[in-house]
């Protein structure tokens, strides 16, 4: 396996660009079982079935792609909030993603050395956690077995307003293994899922691999990732004030149900993966992903469980109710809740105020590098891709 040095922030932008291009209505695919300052009026609630966006994770994690990993670990989060501003028919997008690994030889032979990390999820911290557990070790790496393996595996869903993409990423020849990369990838397309390939090393290699070929055959972009282009993260006067907001957030959480110490441990770890990645911007992109519709933990916090109605408090048995709640009457339970979800939406204002304000900041920096010629390639697909995305239905804010 060669070893090609991939720079930090290159694959999120490209993920995060290419993904609102794609996104036109598709035909009923058949479900799979899973393996186990001023801010503006909210769109409509999120409606089961409708704006959903599906996206799964294709990681090679063999021994030479350190750098890849390290890219999704800390990027996340930006991936995500491509979402944030953007509604269609009046409704924002809630995003799921899955996760596998694959040329690893720490998983099974039989498997095609491919493993299912995590399937469609909207479980954000889980997830997050489970990318900073991920190892680089040398194996084989089989595209189209795992693209096999996601078609197969994964709760796609069945609306034809779903947005459906598979991202595969890796360095080596698209066409090893015993699963015909090509065959697949115009499979997945014909059940609606797009194939996005990115090559981690230079863009005539990933042609002669047949990584331009997937993302043909499957109805996506063909992506080059390589160190040619540095492009910094940008720090802005409101990052501080975002970070100190997504602590707080984690105030207005209350847990319920026998998992809900090890979720809040969960979350707390997440904060703190992304705070170790500040000079990348995680931690900022992480506060402004738990200021949104994207970030519910509804599982086992009180105040998400009820706003989506997922659970009756008058119900639930004291143990699994917060301490400070134990003995109270339903009245004032619900009191409580309310009290919690009113803060928490008073920090997710003010963490989305300050967001624009950042955005702002961010975009007469880079416009003043455009000026000067250093233009960077995800911004001109930032600037193609908005406009692509309007055209199927798509609006952004921003």
């Amino acid at each position: 396996m060669k070893t090609t040095p991939i720079h930090t922030l290159a694959l999120a932008a490209t993920l995060a660009t290419i993904v609102t291009s794609q996104m036109p209505a598709y035909a009923k695919v058949a479900h799979e079982p899973e393996d186990k300052p001023t801010v503006d009026a909210p769109a409509k609630p999120v409606v089961d079935g409708q704006n959903k966006i599906q996206i799964a994770l294709l990681l090679d994690t063999s021994s030479s792609m350190d750098g890849l990993i390290d890219q999704a670990k800390t990027q996340l989060w930006k991936v995500v909030n491509t979402f944030i501003d953007a509604e269609r028919d009046g409704l924002k997008p809630f995003v799921e993603v899955a996760l596998y690994e694959y040329g690893n030889n720490g998983n099974a032979v039989g498997n095609d050395w491919i493993r299912l990390v995590s399937p469609l999820t909207r479980d954000l911290d889980e997830l997050s956690g489970k990318l900073f557990a991920l190892k680089t070790n040398g194996g084989e790496e089989y595209c189209g077995a795992v693209i096999q393996r996601a078609l197969g595996d994964l709760a796609w869903d069945d609306n034809k307003k779903t947005y459906k993409a598979i991202f595969i990423a890796g360095n080596e020849p698209f066409t090893q293994g015993r699963v015909d990369a090509r065959s697949v990838s115009k499979e997945a397309l014909a059940k609606g899922i797009i194939i996005n390939t990115i090559h981690c090393g230079s863009r005539q290699d990933g042609i002669n691999g047949a990584w331009h070929d997937g993302a043909a055959l499957g109805g996506g972009d063909f992506l080059v990732i390589d160190q040619d282009k540095v492009v910094a993260h940008i720090d802005a006067p409101q990052d501080k004030r975002i970070a100190d907001l997504s602590l707080k957030l984690n105030e207005t959480y209350l847990g319920y149900g026998a998992q809900r110490e090890q979720a809040a441990g969960m979350q707390m770890q997440a904060d703190e993966y992304a705070t170790a990645n500040k000079e990348k911007g995680a931690h900022v992109q992480r506060a402004i992903t738990k200021s949104s519709q994207n970030y519910s933990n509804a599982s086992w916090d009180l105040c998400d469980a009820v706003k989506d109605k997922k659970i009756d408090i008058t119900k639930l048995k004291q143990e699994e109710l917060p301490e400070n709640m134990r003995g109270k009457t339903a009245d004032e339970i619900k009191q409580l809740v309310a009290d919690a979800t009113a803060k928490r939406e008073q920090i997710q204002k003010e963490i989305q105020a300050l967001s624009k304000e950042r955005e702002a900041h961010i975009a007469d920096a880079l416009k003043k590098q455009a000026d000067s010629g250093d233009k960077s390639l995800d911004q001109a697909m930032i600037e193609a891709t908005r406009a692509q995305a309007s055209k199927v239905g798509y609006s952004f804010k921003n």
